[in-house]
């Protein structure tokens, strides 16, 4: 597993027990051990940090987004993975440097995660949620007439 991919993995695993815990855990410990358990041999694990770190500084913001692109979809009914996974995915496509990750590795890998942490339908709703919110932030480009 690629060392970017796998510290995607800790970050939304690491979210993911503090949501189900209803925010009650502290989730510096909670990534510390994750880090460990999972990703003892990575050797730079400041990507895992500025990813869970980023998310708390933004969740309301990410969150409100994810109520504007699934609105069928209260934020308390989607599955605590996928929740997850779409802060995760959100927070990249929003605060990421574009250059260092592209909308689109930032929606593959969201959509990735999904498959392997969440339910049988959870790459497809990732997928439209993601492509939502990527239709939102960037601009259509037009065709002009000639």
């Amino acid at each position: 597993m690629a060392s970017r991919h796998l510290s995607r993995s800790i970050a939304m695993q690491s979210l993911y027990e503090w949501d189900f815990s209803e925010k009650e855990k502290d989730l510096k410990e909670i990534t510390e051990r994750n880090i460990e358990e999972f990703g003892s041999k990575l050797e730079d694990k400041t990507f895992i940090w500025s990813l869970v770190v980023g998310i708390v500084e933004h969740i309301k913001e990410i969150d409100n987004v994810i109520r504007t692109s699934a609105p069928q979809w209260p934020l308390d009914k989607v599955s605590i993975v996928d929740r997850n996974v779409l802060r995760l995915g959100i927070f990249e496509l929003l605060y990421s440097d574009k250059n260092a990750v592209p909308p689109k590795v930032a929606i593959n890998e969201a959509i990735e995660l999904a498959k392997s942490f969440g339910g049988e339908n959870s790459g497809k709703f990732i997928n439209g949620v993601m492509g939502t919110v990527y239709d939102l932030i960037e601009p259509k480009n037009e065709v002009k007439d000639k």
